[in-house]
Parts: structure tokens; C-alpha cells; sequence
């Protein structure tokens, strides 16, 4: 028998409750927007035991910030991970994982089929800091082995791949990572945990652009990491020295060995964003709490709607292909199935005959969808990635990426479904 005292909460209530409690000066029920810079310290013991990293506690906003804190709990117990750290933004998210991990001339290796965002950032801006990415397929894992190296500190793929949406089977890569002895970074933004936890599947450290689905109103940014607790920094073939080696900041400490499980989330914090600084404000965290509550409602819808929407589409003369994993027909539904078994997400693809020009057409003409650069709204938004987000790569890289000449992606909202399809139709006839 379930003794119920000790039972873990499920997804839904930890949704709305985790890291939170009524605010201990007024009552108010929900999490209040600290809007502060500093915070008083009870006395100099206390202050210099703060500095220390002796005692946890709140110091300056850019370091830690309660409204920050409940937002951090939240996702690290709906991701199932040992602490998370919010900050500014996914690419923020990004650079401070990697600050931590990497040391100059170090690699790490990436599926291709990414946010084009990403593709820049790791192709461009990471080369500034020596850190360099070999590019392995997302659909086939065994390209992840043939491009790790001995300079190797780390995989990373997306879950769900954006723009393509296309599923990746994480378990092998997550072997493989761990054969080289190195961890696997899941971005796991177009998922959400509702869909997938990535730690399941074998990953040591997920991360998210929280302005997507989990914020899912369109109304703020922001970014977190969630420490999987799952990785042996002490025990790893690879040195990585941030964790491992003894830190001029802290009077000589192993953040490793201070901090066991979770020491990745804290050296993200106490060296990565305390010194490169890409805080997220108290009042961005408090939307994005906002929105966290109603995360598991808003996925079950998205996937339905898209879920209509693709088998719409599918079946249109005006277009080639459509590429949602929740068709039964997709080559990827079977591993959808398994890895994201209460929906395959809310962003795709599908490809016009017409190509360039049609896909050019086809957002201009679009009354209910929003033309935009952006995924994970609860409108429903469309964009053509060859001429926007993706336009700064080659035609070459482009279509590596999932986002060819004639390719749309759509961003399923939460409107009714008949006029989602009402206005694409509307749209393709024009």
C-alpha cells in the first residue's frame, strides 16, 4: 500500500506548488515579484558565511532572487533534476552550461537539426571563447560516436528538433555520450516536461528556452538549467576543471566535492552567471510562474490542435509533405511513442509545392496566425525559417537543418482547431 504522506506529487500539483509556500510576511498566496537589488544580512557572521558559500541564502539579485527561486524549484522537480538555475534567456541557458563545462580548445558535439539560433551560436559567437562543435546527424546516433574526440566534453541535442520537429531517439545518444564518458545536454524547450524528462532517457543536464512553452503566453523571456544530478564529476574520464579543481573565488573549494549532485547548478550560479551576469528579472520569473501553472493544460491542447492541424495538411493538394511525428505515418512516431508518449509537441513542418516563393506567400497571406520569430504561444504562429531564421545559414546547411527553401513552421496555439485550419485554408488558396 502507497503510505500517501510520502507520495511524490503528480506532474499537475507539482505544476502548481512546487518551491512555493504562502509568502511568511503577508500571507500572499502567490509567489510575490521581489523587486529588489540586495538583501540585508542578519550580521557579518552571517554575511561572510553567505560569501563563503557556507550557507544558502539571497545576496544580490543578479546571483539569486526569491521570486527566482520558486521558479528554479519548480522546474527542477517537474524535470526530476537536483536543482536548476534560472537565467535571461535559452542562448543564456547555453553559454553558461557550456562556461561551465568547457575550457579553451575543448569540443563538444551537436546535432545538427537545431534552433538556427543555436547553429549560429555554436558555430560563431562559442569560437570567440575556443570552444568548438563537430556536427553529428539527430536522426542517426552512431554520427554522434564517429564525431567525439579526444578534446570532447560533451553531447547535446534537442529532444523535439526545431523547425523540423522531428523526435530523437535520446537513449542512444545518451549511450553513447556516456561510453565516451562525457554528458549529454538535452535542450528539451519544445518538449516540455509534460511531454518528455529527458533525465529518463539519460541525460545529465537539460535545458530550456522558458520563453516558449513553459512561460507559453508570449510575454516574457527567459532561460533555465536543470542539474540532472546524474553525472560523477569526481569520478569522470574527462577533467573538468571548474567543478573539480580547487577555486581561487572560494578559499580553494572543490565545488565537486562540497556540493556532490547538484554541483553543476551551483557552479552555473556562483561562477558562470555570477560573473558573466545573464540574470532573468524577478517580474520575467514571476510570468513565467505564472505560466508554469497551467503548463500540463496547455500541452494536452497544443498537441491535439496540431495533431488536426497536420492531418489537415496532409491531405491538401498544395503541399509535398508534412513532418509531425503524431501522424501515424511519420517515420518517427513509433520513437514518438516511446519518448514523448502524450503528444509529439506542437511545432512542424510541411513543405509547399510551390517552394520559396509559396512559403513567402503563404505567411503574408495568413490572417489568424502570427508571422513571427517565435514558437510556444498560446497563438498560433507561423514562419517561413529560409528567408528569417535561418536565412544567415547556406542553402546546404538550411536544408541540413529542416529548414529548406519550401519549408513552413507552424507553432499550434490553443484557439479552436476549426479555425486554425480555416485560416491555412484561406491562406493556400490565396
Amino acid at each position: 500500500m502507497t503510505d500517501a504522506a510520502n507520495a511524490v506529487p503528480g506532474f499537475s500539483t507539482l505544476a502548481i506548488h512546487a518551491g512555493a509556500a504562502p509568502d511568511p510576511s503577508t500571507g500572499a498566496r502567490a509567489t510575490p515579484i521581489y523587486q529588489t537589488t540586495s538583501y540585508v544580512f542578519n550580521d557579518v557572521d552571517h554575511a561572510a558565511a553567505l560569501f563563503n558559500l557556507e550557507v544558502f541564502g539571497n545576496i544580490y539579485t543578479r546571483i539569486m532572487n526569491p521570486t527566482q527561486a520558486v521558479l528554479e524549484q519548480r522546474i527542477a522537480a517537474l524535470e526530476g533534476g537536483t536543482a536548476a538555475l534560472a537565467v535571461a534567456s535559452g542562448h543564456a541557458a547555453q553559454v553558461l552550461a557550456f562556461h561551465t563545462l568547457l575550457e579553451p580548445g575543448d569540443e563538444f558535439v551537436a546535432g545538427r537539426q537545431l534552433y538556427g539560433g543555436s547553429i549560429n551560436q555554436f558555430n560563431h559567437s562559442f569560437k570567440k571563447f575556443n570552444w568548438n562543435v563537430a556536427w553529428a546527424d539527430a536522426t542517426e546516433p552512431a554520427t554522434f560516436e564517429k564525431a567525439i574526440t579526444s578534446k570532447t566534453k560533451a553531447v547535446f541535442c534537442e529532444s523535439i528538433a526545431n523547425p523540423g520537429g522531428i523526435v530523437v531517439d535520446l537513449p542512444a545518444i545518451a549511450a553513447i555520450a556516456k561510453k565516451a564518458g562525457v554528458p549529454l545536454i538535452v535542450d528539451n524547450t519544445l518538449a516540455t516536461p509534460y511531454l518528455c524528462r529527458p533525465k529518463e532517457h539519460g541525460a545529465d543536464i537539460v535545458v530550456h528556452s522558458l520563453t516558449k512553452f513553459i512561460g507559453g503566453h508570449g510575454n516574457s523571456i527567459g532561460g533555465v538549467i536543470v542539474d540532472c544530478g546524474t553525472y560523477d564529476w569526481l569520478s569522470a574520464k574527462k577533467r573538468y576543471a571548474t567543478l573539480v579543481d580547487p577555486n581561487p573565488s572560494y578559499n580553494g573549494m572543490r565545488l565537486a566535492e562540497t556540493f556532490g549532485n547538484f554541483a553543476f547548478a551551483i557552479a552555473c550560479r556562483v561562477l558562470g552567471l555570477r560573473d558573466l551576469g545573464p540574470a532573468i528579472s524577478p517580474f520575467n520569473a514571476f510570468l513565467i510562474l505564472m505560466g508554469v501553472e497551467t503548463l500540463p493544460l496547455r500541452m494536452a491542447r497544443h498537441c491535439e490542435n496540431a495533431l488536426a492541424v497536420a492531418d489537415y495538411l496532409v491531405r491538401h493538394k498544395e503541399v509535398a509533405w508534412v513532418n509531425y511525428a503524431g501522424l501515424s505515418a511519420n517515420k518517427y512516431n513509433a520513437l514518438a511513442q516511446r519518448i514523448c508518449p502524450k503528444g509529439a509537441g506542437a511545432v512542424f513542418t510541411f513543405g509547399l509545392k510551390g517552394g520559396y516563393g509559396a512559403g513567402v506567400k503563404l505567411v503574408s497571406n495568413v490572417k489568424l496566425f502570427s508571422h513571427l520569430a517565435n514558437i510556444g504561444d498560446t497563438r498560433s504562429l507561423i514562419i517561413h525559417p529560409a528567408s528569417t531564421t535561418h536565412s544567415q545559414l547556406t542553402p546546404e546547411q538550411r536544408k541540413a537543418a529542416g529548414a529548406g527553401d519550401d519549408v513552413v513552421r507552424l507553432s499550434v496555439g490553443l484557439e479552436d482547431a476549426a479555425d486554425i485550419i480555416a485560416d491555412l485554408e484561406q491562406a493556400l488558396v490565396a
